[in-house]
């Protein structure tokens, strides 16, 4: 049977953002992820980050003016009339909702498609999408892909070639709703996650629109200089964590989950990560941001790899955070991991401490660190001696946790700082859908289903009955903010204030 020719656009919606924060694209590595996959499947694929645009959406102006959405959010990106414009000349429609705060804009382009085009095949994926399904189907997507999506799209791609009423029953790692209206969902398994990380397609970085994002250059964390045009991308060398901590998503990949056990740790080769610099060094990328949930899980070959790439000429930063524990030998800095990252490029570094309390570290923390244990000031000495620009990460709210305890965790932000530490980063725990912890505070009636997902950001305490109430949490964070990281916090602010 002959297969009819289709297009395949993704689609990163325009971006919402808290009024005095900066906003900021935030396109995901899942786009050039799968584009790659569907380009090598020889169908054409198109990239579409509708919060910067292309040709002659006019990049300064939207970024300049935002506007103001009913919710109190501020909206950065092209028109809705500019998104159907784009939709109009595809056949399959792909948004990603990996995080829940995405989901308004996400939802909000799906039902404008839907509206304007009954007959496109919208798809979307991620962990927000995946935990959220009957909100995804009510806004118009046609499946949901519930695992790592680089084989699955083109699985989809195929069954929409096949027949203008595609049937999904076959694949695997996908939910939908079939033609009697009841949603089937066909969980990912073990043998269909990609062990073999070298077997995943080359990410397809040459359709984004590179030259646009180095022109606004705000990625999604670090400090950079204002004005000075960034020639960054994001790389991930491997996926998974060895941990799994209760408010992140591999908490809940695990074997038996929808999703499959892709919460396992797993690597690409040394090769296939310098191939993939050399192919950014080709687009004239000169800073990578590495995006990995632990890039030394296996220390080992992290070593190893991070030799191997010294003097390919990039500055690297780790802005998702090195775990703490993979940076220390026998309790003290590890001099020679340290070294082997000065030596690779890498210029800035975070640190997750998380808590400064060890039981709580051990219930939602995977007690991945023993915080008494660690001598933390040898390591930020020994960091900032190969002049790592370094910001330690607090989370403050957990469902139990006391006073005492986050007084704990500041006192221990305030001698971070004090060893020479550059910024102290303070998170309200949010129990993102998807996570083990969104679980337990369902089930311990500390969170309702029926919730705001523009709320679910590290700004708002979206709990209640915690042992210190939401609001004196959103005031603690803010404080903290303000009263740990003084100097941080007046660069951040003149940054914000300059865009």
């Amino acid at each position: 049977m002959a297969l009819r020719d289709v297009r395949v656009l993704l689609l990163s919606p325009p971006v919402q953002s808290p009024v005095g924060t900066t906003n900021k694209p935030n396109a995901s590595l899942a786009y050039p992820n799968l584009a790659g996959a569907v380009r090598a499947h020889g169908v054409d694929v198109r990239i579409f980050d509708a919060c910067v645009g292309d040709g002659d959406d006019p990049l300064q102006e939207m970024f300049d003016n935002p506007t103001m959405l009913p919710s109190g959010y501020m909206r950065t990106g092209v028109s809705d009339e500019r998104v159907l414009e784009v939709a109009a000349d595809y056949d399959i429609i792909g948004i990603s909702s990996i995080f829940t705060d995405q989901e308004t804009r996400v939802l909000h382009c799906a039902r404008q498609i839907r509206e304007a085009y009954p007959d496109k095949i919208l798809i979307s994926g991620g962990v927000n999408a995946r935990s959220r399904l009957p909100r995804f189907f009510d806004a118009g997507f046609d499946v949901v892909c519930l695992s790592e999506a680089e084989f699955t799209i083109v699985e989809i791609i195929d069954a929409v070639r096949q027949s203008s009423r595609p049937d999904y029953s076959s694949i695997h790692g996908v939910a939908f709703v079939d033609s009697s209206g009841v949603t089937r969902i066909n969980p990912a398994r073990s043998k269909d996650v990609v062990w073999d990380l070298d077997k995943l397609p080359m990410p397809a970085w040459d359709l984004l629109p590179n030259k646009r994002y180095w022109k606004i250059a705000r990625p999604h964390s670090g400090m950079f200089e204002p004005g000075v045009e960034l020639r960054y991308a994001q790389l991930m060398t491997s996926l998974g964590c060895p941990f799994h901590c209760a408010y992140c998503h591999i908490s809940g990949e695990q074997e038996g989950s929808i999703a499959g056990p892709i919460g396992k740790f797993r690597v690409k080769s040394d090769d296939r990560v310098l191939a993939e610099l050399d192919f950014l060094k080709d687009l004239g990328v000169t800073d990578v941001f590495i995006e990995d949930d632990s890039l030394l899980g296996d220390k080992r070959r992290g070593l190893r790899l991070l030799r191997k790439i010294q003097g390919a000429g990039f500055t690297i930063c780790d802005l998702n955070g090195i775990n703490i524990i993979h940076l220390l030998k026998k309790w003290k800095a590890d001099h020679e991991v340290l070294e082997a990252l000065a030596n690779a490029g890498f210029t800035q570094i975070n640190l997750p401490f998380e808590t400064g309390n060890l039981r709580v570290m051990r219930k939602y923390a995977s007690n991945k660190l023993n915080i008494e244990m660690a001598d933390i000031e040898s390591l930020i000495v020994a960091m900032k001696e190969y002049n790592f620009r370094i910001t330690g990460n607090y989370m403050i709210g957990y469902p139990d946790e006391t006073m005492e305890e986050i007084e704990t965790t500041l006192q221990l932000a305030r001698e971070h700082m004090s060893y020479g530490m550059d910024a102290a980063s303070f998170f309200v725990v949010v129990p993102l859908p998807g996570s083990a912890l969104y679980d337990l505070s369902i089930a311990e009636g500390h969170f309702s289903p029926d919730f705001d997902p523009d709320n679910m950001n590290i700004y708002h305490a979206n709990m209640s009955g915690t042992l210190v109430p939401a609001d004196k949490l959103e005031e603690i964070r803010h404080r903290a903010w303000e009263e740990i990281n003084r100097p941080w916090y007046v660069e951040k602010k003149r940054q914000t204030a300059t865009k």
